[in-house]
């Protein structure tokens, strides 16, 4: 059975500089059977109500602004799966949409686990104004795709704020704020203490200053409501106080 994974996606520029991640995403991808498709809950997809991408053939956005032109002429040709789409609709009580392309924080890591993008993806929107709780309830909706081989992967950042980051900082420094966040939300997790995680804006230190919204750690909360243990898959900071962490629920 396939896990659930939590991926920190960090800057777009991943596709193109994939540092510690790259290797970490790429070697992750080869030790799980390969999946029959595969399920995104995106930071990058903020929406009022629950979505669910149905194109046979989602185009790759470039929803970005002012990155080198090589990046904007990365694709990331990967089909959707419009009956799996239907089914995770159901399942949900989603809304299919027909039109939505593939953002980043979808295709960007994806680019760098199956870069031959022949299997099938589909996208969940988050509704980031419903908070973590609803976001676990999706996991747990969908948790038996795991069974079927479909993969489910929610992609954001374990600390997120870019107002503070560092273009300068080497990958040595890490900003301890950001450190004992991260560190906090990992001991939760082994813990399993889902009830601390959900009022981690209240328990968790520097919780605000490190996600100055929630959508970016929203997706941490799918992959937990997906899946079972926790297991940290690689950890790193960039830019001082961008995490990188990738972590598997089985």
């Amino acid at each position: 059975m396939l896990p659930s994974l939590f991926i920190s996606h960090g800057s777009p520029m991943l596709a193109l500089q994939p540092g510690a991640s790259g290797p970490a995403l790429a070697g992750l991808a080869n030790s799980l059977p390969r999946p029959k498709a595969i399920v995104v809950v995106s930071a990058h997809w903020e929406s009022r109500e629950l979505l669910v991408t149905s194109s046979a053939q989602p185009e790759t956005w470039h929803d970005f602004y002012g990155f080198p032109p090589a990046l904007y002429a990365v694709q990331y040709p990967a089909p959707g799966e419009p009956a799996l789409a239907s089914r995770v609709a159901e399942l949900l009580q989603a809304r299919l949409d027909p039109q939505r392309p593939f953002d980043h924080g979808a295709w960007v890591p994806l680019s760098l686990m199956y870069p031959d993008a022949s299997i099938p993806v589909i996208q969940i929107s988050l509704p980031s104004q419903m908070g973590p709780a609803l976001q676990i309830k999706v996991g747990q909706a969908l948790a038996g795709l795991r069974k079927e081989g479909i993969l489910l992967m929610g992609s954001g950042s374990i600390t997120h704020n870019l107002g503070e980051l560092d273009w300068h900082a080497g990958p040595d420094v890490i900003e301890p704020w950001a450190l004992a966040f991260r560190d906090w939300v990992v001991e939760r997790l082994k813990a399993d203490d889902q009830a601390a995680l959900l009022d981690y804006r209240q328990q968790a230190p520097f919780a605000v200053r490190n996600h100055p919204s929630d959508e970016h750690l929203l997706p941490l909360f799918f992959a937990l409501g997906a899946g079972g243990s926790f297991g940290v898959v690689h950890q790193g900071f960039t830019l001082g106080a961008l995490g990188m962490d990738i972590y598997r629920f089985d």
